[in-house]
């Protein structure tokens, strides 16, 4: 197999390959790898192996590439700790045609300096001021996409709750036209990222590439109308991501690119847009099967409620005191994780419990691989939100937004809302799934409900 001709590189890390079998030429394993997400279960791939091989780590063959899989807290830990010394992000060739701004040359360099700006803009202190926003603005989504409605789905509705969202932080766009232009291709964009790159007319990848370039379209038109705004004080320079990229240079005095200003906020626009929704979609799920957890959310919420003047709006205080309602979002998250893994490449020689990985290897790991481990979560597929009580999981075994050095810098920002999104649920509704007995959900790449989650509205009495 083509792994033989990484027996020099092997020797010089020191230890043999890890255990593993590459699967079927050029293939390889990527056919069970997807097949177990299409099933709704992503961590039985990893799991299958961890206990055939015996081992936390093993050799595979993904997505046309030789692999490493690292399991467990351990594994997440090693990477996490060690990106850009031993190992950098990598993404499917694919993704250059679809953000064709980025180079390998320089995302290693690009991807610090973006989460360096996210971690200015999306600390807890900068959001604090954004939150009577976030709840105006879920108040007016509930109105116009859910009350006076006997019938709803609801993945859709939280898409477009995000990304209403998203694109208010990162671009201060508002206007619901140019939103709806910006919004109706992502749904073609985001499932592309991780198809098969094939660029025939009819593909998903190919329909992907002519999503982005509408998008990007659209960007470059809202970035053009920004620099006139800016340079005509109708704008400010600290109020979003997109004036902070405008006028911040480099260490050379270089300006940003408007093409390549265009591509950041883009893949902002869908990492605030689709791991959140899928958050809230799974959060109404289970909160209509589990009758018990539902009402424990909802006196909370309601306690909260009480607190406040008639009109006022969520604050900081109030989010704080949604510590049950968190801790349901949490086990959520941990049963149906937003990301279900990502992948590393090697960027040297090194070893891991004995077994070499060679420079080039790509490495992935698994959120829900870990978060569905009974060693780690004693029954599993059981509902606890307990889990999450006092100190909660040990580091590194919950990690639906990375961990350590690798931390999103988006975790506060989801949190807060997807907080607002269940008070403004709540307070409104109770409500049953249409097809009770339907638990499907695939995954693409994100886990999605097969059929959306539609669910049947029963408004409270007022």
């Amino acid at each position: 197999m083509f792994f033989n001709k990484n027996k020099s590189s092997a020797a010089a890390a020191g230890g043999p390959l890890p255990p593993g079998n590459t699967g079927w030429p050029l293939v390889g394993e990527s056919l069970h790898f997807l097949w177990a997400g299409c099933k709704g279960h992503p961590e039985k791939f990893v799991l299958d192996r961890v206990a055939k091989y015996s081992s936390t780590v093993f050799k595979t063959h993904l997505v046309g590439e030789k692999a490493a899989v690292l399991s467990g807290a351990s594994g997440n830990k090693f990477l996490f700790s060690n990106e850009n010394k031993l190992v950098r992000a990598w993404f499917p060739s694919g993704i250059d045609k679809i953000f064709p701004s980025s180079t390998r040359s320089s995302s290693e360099e690009e991807g610090i300096k973006l989460r360096r700006m996210l971690h200015t803009f999306l600390k807890t202190e900068a959001l604090r001021r954004y939150i009577g926003k976030m709840d105006r603005m879920a108040q007016k989504h509930f109105e116009e996409g859910w009350e006076n409605k006997n019938e709803v789905v609801v993945l859709p509705l939280a898409k477009d709750y995000t990304f209403q969202l998203a694109c208010r932080l990162f671009a201060s766009v508002e206007d619901p036209q140019q939103v709806d232009r910006l919004s109706k291709p992502f749904n073609l964009l985001a499932s592309s990222l991780f198809a098969i790159p094939i660029d025939l007319p009819g593909t998903p990848f190919n329909k992907g590439i002519k999503a982005s370039k509408i998008v990007r379209q659209e960007l470059l038109s809202i970035i053009k109308q920004r620099k006139i705004d800016l340079a005509e004080g109708k704008a400010s320079p600290t109020q979003d991501i997109l004036s902070h990229m405008l006028l911040t240079s480099d260490e050379n005095g270089k300006f940003m690119q408007e093409f390549d200003i265009a591509d950041k906020i883009l893949g902002l626009l869908i990492g605030g847009r689709d791991s959140a929704s899928v958050a809230c979609t799974f959060i109404v799920k289970y909160l209509a099967e589990l009758p018990h957890i539902y009402d424990g959310v909802y006196n909370e919420q309601m306690e909260i409620l009480k607190s406040k003047a008639p009109g006022d709006s969520l604050n900081w205080e109030d989010l704080q005191k949604m510590k049950y309602s968190w801790n349901v979002a949490c086990e959520v998250m941990r049963l149906a994780t937003p990301v279900p893994g990502t992948f590393r490449e090697a960027i040297v020689d090194f070893s891991y419990k004995g077994y070499s990985i060679p420079k080039g290897f790509k490495l992935y790991w698994s959120a829900t691989a870990t978060h569905k481990n009974p060693e780690i979560f004693p029954e599993p597929e059981k509902f606890d939100p307990s889990r999450f009580q006092g100190a909660g999981p040990a580091p590194y075994t919950f990690v639906p937004f990375g961990g350590g050095p690798r931390m999103c810098p988006g975790l506060e920002y989801a949190r807060f809302e997807i907080l607002v999104f269940m008070h403004h649920l709540v307070k409104r509704f109770k409500f049953e799934k249409m097809i009770p007995n339907d638990g499907k959900f695939v995954v693409d790449p994100m886990p999605i409900p097969a059929k959306g989650l539609p669910i049947r509205l029963i408004p409270h009495e007022k």
